[in-house]
Parts: structure tokens; C-alpha cells; sequence
């Protein structure tokens, strides 16, 4: 064993994120999941996590997870974050490096870099000056979620984004973070659990005819992901074609009622709208994503867009919105389609023109289920570079780089 590798198994690194399996609702949680796997083979890996004790088959060693205190119960639910992150931090004695995850974690790795005397790397997965309508979720709150994203960005010790246009808009956002302290490392994919299924019995459940062509969407319903963008160009899809809708978690009642009304719509003169709002396990994902004609990412705010990397690797053609880290993963015209937006600079990403954007939106879906085989090319073109360019093994390397930089001596 090298010195390099065996300095390596003697460090101990914290992960500190809300979401942790069974509880990941998005591509934050997605990437603690794989990084915490990839880590434990070559460093100590702790992980704390927001939620109840994790119960089998999810009660991994090394993971503690914390409960939002009862103290605050009823309390603003930034404030009810910020009690958490006070108890991760307590939790961090004795670790080597801290590492948080989204606003919801940096104020427990700024307090554990500064009681614990230990560096603090950031992953940069959003920016809340880039999403004001949390405002609708968070009321004054947001003010506190910016507070604790902003001061741990400008202490950390280091920064990584998860594109290169998640750096540039980090700098923008945050001027007084030096260019110097941010490192890019893309999100991943397991292409060994991400791998087309040919199987029908989750379609057969769900109502979901394979013999008919489909479009499908997986996410959250919040404003950064587009969907009543989507819904709307799904008026001018063909007839034949399916929508398959895997949308729940709503950020705001507003945005619910919004969707829900789409979706009315859309059924009332449309057969095969296929709503989904319950999340559903991973391999039900993947089959229903393998037999998709073509993948959908509508987001007008997008750090980089793991979901279409699963459906990359899932080989299914994707179209997606070309904004933030996307043009990174999916490559337009070899392995999907970018649909350009002009987009306001007021931080919400909103399209200048919101009819255009829907327009080529359902031009860009219309194309490909008009020509069946070059989606299929374009899917498994796809899948090879999700193969070749996104392992979670280079990944996991490239942010043990950034430890190593971090620490003294």
C-alpha cells in the first residue's frame, strides 16, 4: 500500500446533507448517496443526514440522523434547519474534513469548521439568490437560507460546483468568493443501476402502454423545473403520444393548484396522461424511463440536471432546456436536444418570451416522436457517454483531491 493510500484510510471525512436514503427527493441527495459509497473504500466516511434513525434495510454504519429539535416545532422551517445544523455540528467531533450539501447543511459545516477547528468544503448543487421564489415556500426564512448559504460559501475552504456554469453563476452571486477556492466536479451516474430494463410490469401497473410512444418527466413540482412550461407545450403533441408524469413534492400550494390545473386540462382532451405523484422506487424509474421515446427536462434553473443523466443511462433520447449546467451533460444533437431560452436576469430564470419557449419546446418533442429511430440513436449515444464521462469512481476521486488540498501540511 502506497503512503498516499494509507494516509487516505486514516482520514475521516463528515458528509453533512438533508437527504440521505430512504429520504432523497432530488439531485443533491442523489449525490451524497453515490459519493458516500464511492468515499468508504477509501477514507473514514461518516454521514449525518436530517430525518429519524435509519431503519433496515437503510441503517448504514457511520450514518446518524437528526431530528428537527421539538422545541421548534411550529417554527419558521429555515429556523426549524438551522436547529438541526447545530446538532450535525456537535455531531462532527473528531473528523478530519467536514463536507455540506445544499443551504440546509452549510450553517452545520460553518459552525464544525469553526468549533471543531477543521476545513469546510462546500458543494455547490443551487444558489438561493437564483431561486427568489422560495420566498412563496420560505416567507421570511429565505433571508435566513441565504444568511447561511452565503457565510459558509464566503469561509469555506474550498468550493465545488457541480458544472462549469454552477461556477459561473457562484461568482457571479458571490463576488467575494475567490475563483481560486472552487473546483468543478460534476455530478455522476451509476451505469451499472442505471441500465435500460426491457421489463413491462411497472408499465402494466401505472397504465402505461409500451406499444404507444411517450414523453416522460421525473422531478419535483417547483418553479426551477419548468413543468407548467411542459404541460403547456403538451397541447400541441401528437395525439398518439403518452405523457408520463413522476411530479410530486409541490414547494407551494400555488404551484400545485398551477399543475394540477395543466394536467386537467390536458385530459379532458388527451387519453394517456399518466400522473404519478408518490415517488416512486428506483428500479421503477429506470423501467419506465427505458421504455420512454424521449426524456423531458423543461427547468429554467438547473445546476446540472442528474435526472437526464439517468436517462441517458437508461439509454432514452432527452430534451432538454439549454440553461445552467445541461449543455455539460447532454450533448445537443448527438445525445438529445437543447432548446435555447432567453431568460430574464433577475435571478428567477423566467423566459422573456414564455410562448416561444414553450413552442420549441414541443418542436424539439414533436421531431423526435416523429422519428422513432433517431431517438433511439440518440439514446444510446447517450448512454456511452454517461459510461465513458460520469463514473461516480472519477468523481469520488477528483473530491478526494480537493480534501487533500484542504488539509494542513
Amino acid at each position: 500500500m502506497s503512503d498516499s493510500v494509507a494516509d487516505d484510510r486514516r482520514l475521516r471525512v463528515d458528509l453533512l446533507t438533508r437527504e440521505y436514503p430512504p429520504d432523497v427527493y432530488g439531485g443533491a441527495g442523489v449525490h451524497v448517496e453515490y459519493l458516500a459509497r464511492e468515499l468508504r473504500s477509501r477514507v473514514d466516511t461518516r454521514v449525518h443526514c436530517f430525518g429519524a434513525p435509519r431503519q433496515p434495510p437503510y441503517d448504514e454504519p457511520g450514518v446518524t440522523a437528526y431530528p428537527e429539535p421539538p422545541e421548534l416545532a411550529g417554527a419558521n422551517a429555515a429556523l426549524r434547519t438551522m436547529g438541526v445544523d447545530l446538532a450535525m455540528a456537535a455531531g462532527c467531533a473528531g473528523t478530519d474534513v467536514v463536507h455540506s450539501h445544499t443551504w440546509y447543511a452549510n450553517l452545520a459545516g460553518h459552525v464544525a469548521k469553526l468549533l471543531h477547528g477543521v476545513p469546510h468544503v462546500v458543494t455547490v448543487h443551487s444558489l438561493e439568490p437564483l431561486r427568489p421564489w422560495k420566498a412563496e415556500q420560505l416567507g421570511g426564512g429565505y433571508t435566513l437560507s441565504s444568511w447561511c448559504e452565503r457565510t459558509a460559501l464566503e469561509a469555506a475552504d474550498a468550493v465545488i460546483a457541480v458544472s462549469a456554469g454552477m461556477m459561473r453563476d457562484l461568482l457571479a452571486a458571490y463576488p467575494s468568493v475567490s475563483p481560486e477556492r472552487v473546483r468543478v466536479v460534476h455530478n455522476g451516474i451509476d451505469t451499472h443501476q442505471y441500465a435500460p430494463d426491457p421489463g413491462t410490469d411497472v408499465l402494466a401497473r401505472l397504465g402505461i402502454d409500451p406499444g404507444r410512444p411517450s414523453v416522460t418527466y421525473v422531478g419535483r413540482i417547483t418553479r426551477q423545473k419548468g413543468l407548467p412550461y411542459l404541460l403547456r407545450a403538451a397541447r400541441r403533441l401528437p395525439a398518439e403520444a403518452q405523457l408520463v408524469l413522476l411530479a410530486g413534492a409541490p414547494d407551494t400550494a400555488e404551484i400545485a393548484a398551477e399543475v394540477e390545473s395543466l394536467v386537467a386540462e390536458l385530459r379532458a382532451s388527451r387519453e394517456g396522461v399518466v400522473w404519478v405523484a408518490e415517488m416512486l422506487p428506483k428500479a421503477e424509474v429506470i423501467q419506465i424511463l427505458t421504455h420512454s421515446t424521449v426524456f423531458v427536462c423543461p427547468s429554467i434553473y438547473e445546476p446540472m440536471g442528474i435526472v437526464n443523466l439517468e436517462a441517458m443511462a437508461c439509454e432514452t433520447a432527452v430534451v432538454a432546456t439549454a440553461t445552467g449546467g445541461i449543455p455539460e451533460v447532454v450533448a445537443d444533437g448527438s445525445t438529445g436536444l437543447l432548446v435555447p431560452i432567453a431568460q430574464a436576469n433577475d435571478g428567477t430564470g423566467t423566459p422573456l418570451d414564455p410562448e416561444r419557449f414553450v413552442a420549441d419546446l414541443a418542436t424539439a418533442i414533436t421531431g423526435l416522436l416523429a422519428d422513432p429511430t433517431r431517438a433511439v440513436e440518440l439514446g444510446r449515444a447517450g448512454r456511452r457517454r454517461a459510461v465513458e464521462h460520469f463514473s461516480w469512481d472519477s468523481i469520488a476521486e477528483r473530491t478526494l483531491g480537493v480534501y487533500r488540498e484542504v488539509l494542513p501540511g
